[in-house]
């Protein structure tokens, strides 16, 4: 399915947002979801809900990471 990724177009066979996430962290390195927030067509959604929240053709998604510093 088409997914806009962090503003990108992409194709992606993930049916939720931790499968989303888990093919992200594969690509850039990602360690871990510590520190990591994700928003779905503008609603950030909790860690604990990823796994149970369906993604669809077309959805914007934001992976963004907290980062330290000024």
């Amino acid at each position: 399915m088409r997914l806009i990724v962090n503003g990108q177009g992409r194709e992606s066979a993930a049916s939720d947002l931790d499968a989303l996430f888990r093919e992200e962290a594969e690509e850039t390195g990602i360690d871990g979801p510590q520190g990591i927030a994700i928003a779905l067509n503008g609603c950030v959604v909790r860690r604990r809900d990823w796994g149970t929240t369906p993604i669809s053709e077309g959805d914007r998604i934001e992976i963004v990471r907290a980062m330290q510093g000024g």
